[in-house]
């Protein structure tokens, strides 16, 4: 008998698995000090942490009776499904984590499809029972008709339910009956998840994730599929091209609390990492180099979206970045690459600009603020979809798109999504609040957030997930405002910003520095106009009758990186450096921009 569990958590986003992972780390007394701070011990990157969601999955382990349980955390969108394919192959069951009043979200069922599938025996959680109006018995069901759906074998939907909330630290078999502790949820782990498998025989095991350490290098981790690994053991690894490689392991580490121990060997069906192999992907196997046997390559889905990458040309080039030229952003996407199994990048004709290919705007933005972060310069252009030819017939990628807003709103929100060629599947009543699910091209998505929640004063839920390719669904009519464009150089001015409010909104803030050919604002009409801010007021020697009026500036709109993606328009660039994100227009200079426009009318930025 192994007295190993190896347990993979899903959830959507904010449905609280990460508290949860904390719980039990409590539980598995591993640490007691932190917890005063009460900060979440794995969401430790500042991303994460600032965004309230996980981006990278992580591996830890507790002791409970006796038994080793190895937890893995999945992030919740399915932005970041190539983590998720890979992780739930070291799983032999998962926790599905609901929220007791929301119930399963699209995002959801994205990565309950993929544990299904891969045969892994779920154990039901409705967190969150503490909160007013919750209805734990009928999420229950509704989990049930979810599982049907996917087409879960007969175990699979023989799943126990543990009720609680793990924010108060307390799960029970009965959420009318709260404990003061989370032992359900472990007792149920040891209870119903299956032991791993012991597989005699020559060694086996898929590198399913990567750690780097600046002592000993690239790390490989992954679970032991068959036989036993051992230190300074001679082994091969298998490459996608068919080739294999002798190489040797010069130490072994398991995973313990949040941390690794070193180990002498590990067996069969336990998780662990390996230092000392060089030159390996994601997807390889290590394997005995007496009899080098691969084990089946971990199936990505394809990425939808593609984005732009280019070196920052603007004229405050290298003003605040570390790594500015196009040798440093390359080398820093093929060490993305490594990681990130989802991604695609391909080089352009042009030597400092590459196209970037990822599963969605977050996707791609969370790859982009991470190099920000690390004081990378770069620029970005508009995202588009990935458009494939299928049986002759032009396809593009369609989401299914769950919209849970207040009734009042509920018209505003439909009105929306359907001028983007969304078309509504399903609506219900939950207390005061609509449930509407939709089927949308992933071009509509791109931008729909904002909107949706200013028309629903930020009360709107959303998320979205990828269903797949459908014939092209027609023009779609993004942003119709045009440009406000500085003319030139120089520091804007309270007094040029106020007297040019008419024109429209504007995205700077007086005494800020700005270049010729910057996007400062947003104008009123659909054509873009050129405007001076820079302009200051002259002061001569003669007395005014009237007193002067004092400039009345409206605040100006402040962009995250996303909602600076989803804004511009085709013939415009993000600016990212460490500390300001721009707009701008990719040819700086008026009279080029009206040269090209001459050449080609439709390019005209009328999109």
């Amino acid at each position: 008998m192994q007295k190993i569990r190896n347990v993979a958590i899903i959830a959507h986003v904010d449905h609280g698995k990460t508290t949860l992972v904390d719980k039990m780390l409590l539980a598995g007394k591993l640490f007691r000090d932190n917890q005063k701070t009460g900060e979440l011990m794995l969401d430790n990157n500042d991303l994460e942490r600032e965004r309230g969601i996980t981006i990278l999955s992580k591996n830890v382990s507790i002791q409970y009776k006796g038994y080793k349980i190895n937890i893995i955390d999945t992030p919740g969108h399915s932005d970041f499904g190539g983590e998720v394919e890979r992780v739930l192959n070291m799983a032999d069951g998962c926790l599905l984590l609901v929220d007791a009043f929301e119930g399963p979200m699209p995002q959801t069922r994205f990565v309950l499809q993929k544990a299904l599938q891969m045969g892994l025996k779920p154990i039901l959680v409705v967190n969150k029972v503490d909160k007013p109006n919750c209805r734990p018995d009928s999420v229950q069901e509704m989990v049930f008709d979810l599982m049907c759906n996917l087409n879960a074998n007969e175990d699979q939907l023989d799943f126990p339910t543990v009720f609680g909330s793990a924010k108060q630290g307390w799960m029970s078999n009965d959420w009318q009956k709260p404990t003061d502790n989370i032992n359900a949820v472990l007792d149920a782990i040891i209870e119903y998840i299956p032991e791993p498998k012991m597989l005699e025989g020559d060694a086996q095991m898929l590198i399913t994730s990567l750690d780097f350490s600046s002592y000993v290098g690239r790390i490989a981790i992954g679970r032991v599929h068959r036989g036993e690994m051992k230190e300074n053991m001679e082994v091969a690894v298998c490459k996608k091209d068919g080739s294999v490689e002798r190489q040797r392991i010069k130490e072994l580490h398991t995973f313990v609390g949040m941390g690794r121990q070193k180990v002498a060997s590990v067996k069969s069906g336990d998780i662990c990492a390996l230092v000392g192999i060089e030159n390996f992907e994601i997807g390889d196997t290590v394997a005995d180099p007496n009899n080098p046997e691969p084990l089946p390559r971990i199936a990505i889905d394809e990425p939808t979206m593609s984005m732009t990458f280019t070196i920052n040309d603007s004229p405050f080039f290298g003003h605040d970045g570390k790594y500015v030229t196009s040798r440093h952003i390359g080398d820093r996407l093929r060490r993305e690459l490594d990681r990130n199994l989802a991604l695609r990048v391909e080089k352009t004709d042009r030597d400092d600009t590459w196209n970037v290919f990822g599963r969605g705007v977050l996707h791609l933005s969370v790859l982009i603020e991470t190099m920000r972060r690390e004081g990378y310069e770069l620029q970005v252009g508009q995202p588009k979809v990935i458009i494939k030819e299928i049986d002759g017939k032009k396809c593009e990628p369609i989401e299914q798109l769950a919209i849970n807003v207040p009734e009042t709103y509920s018209s505003k929100v439909i009105d929306m999504v359907t001028r983007r060629k969304g078309e509504m599947v399903s609506m219900e009543t939950q207390g005061d609040r609509l449930h509407i699910e939709f089927h949308i091209p992933s071009r509509g998505i791109i931008g729909l957030r904002t909107n949706v929640m200013t028309g629903s004063a930020g009360e709107a839920i959303m998320s979205h997930r990828f269903l797949s390719y459908e014939p092209w669904k027609g023009d779609i009519v993004r942003r119709t405002n045009g440009s406000l464009i500085a003319m030139e150089g120089g520091t804007a001015y309270a007094y040029a910003i106020d007297k040019l409010q008419d024109r429209g909104r504007f995205f700077i803030f007086p005494q800020e520095e700005v270049y010729a050919g910057q996007v400062v604002g947003e104008n009123a009409k659909d054509n873009d106009i050129v405007v001076n801010v820079t302009k200051s007021k002259k002061l001569t020697n003669m007395r005014a009758s009237g007193a002067d009026d004092k400039a009345k500036i409206v605040p100006p709109i402040v962009f995250s990186l996303e909602e600076a993606l989803e804004y511009i328009k085709e013939d415009e660039y993000v600016e990212v450096t460490p500390n300001h994100i721009r707009l701008r227009k990719i040819v700086l200079d008026e009279n080029e921009r009206k040269r090209i426009a001459r050449q080609s009318p439709s390019s005209a930025g009328n999109e």
